[in-house]
């Protein structure tokens, strides 16, 4: 299940999955002063296993807009300030594929918590592939695969729109049962954990 960061203790797991995981895949560490939420990703067990943060995007002076033309693509400039970005998409080596719909299940969340149309990021190619092909996520490449700070990316356009007012769509997607009751109100409506 995915759990908003809420205290101390969860950013210091939240910074130490993420941490973990760009050292073992060679990428450059860069901690984010501003979020607008940061996940955790925790299993029936207990245990922190994986992490998803969300960004503000600004056309003009957002750092990811230096590894991709995103600042330029008419979709991201005509949503204004409906597009954030999400970073640090992380999860721990033992525990990669099984809970990667708990990552994505967390984006779909707060983009549609917050009302927004997009979100743009730097995806290996492989993840890429995988989110495209096995979850069906709707993404667009913006750009060429390039190398930035530590790996070849390819600069991504996510639809979250389109996956959160079409949730019976994506069968992977699941909002904890609290998420359900605040954005549906009480009783709810659609899968729960």
């Amino acid at each position: 299940m995915f759990k908003r960061v809420e205290n101390e203790l969860e950013l210091a797991m939240f910074n130490g999955i993420w941490t973990t995981v760009w050292m073992e895949k060679g990428f450059e560490l860069e901690f984010s002063e501003h979020a607008l939420e940061r996940f955790v990703i925790v299993t029936e067990e207990g245990h922190y296993v994986g992490t998803s943060e969300i960004k503000p995007y600004c056309l003009t002076s957002s750092s990811i807009n230096d590894a991709g033309p995103f600042q330029t693509h008419p979709k991201i400039i005509e949503a204004g300030d409906a597009v954030a970005e999400i970073d640090k998409i992380a999860l721990l080596r033992s525990y990669r594929g099984r809970h990667i719909s708990d990552l994505l299940s967390s984006a779909v969340y707060i983009a549609e918590k917050l009302q927004l149309k997009y979100f743009v990021s730097l995806l290996e190619p492989k993840f890429m592939r995988a989110l495209r092909i096995s979850y069906q996520v709707p993404l667009e490449k913006v750009g060429e695969k390039v190398f930035y700070k530590g790996d070849d990316v390819i600069p991504v356009l996510f639809d979250m729109e389109k996956m959160y007012r079409n949730k019976n769509s994506y069968e992977w997607l699941v909002y904890p049962q609290e998420a359900v009751l605040a954005a549906n109100g009480a009783g709810g409506t659609g899968r729960t954990v």
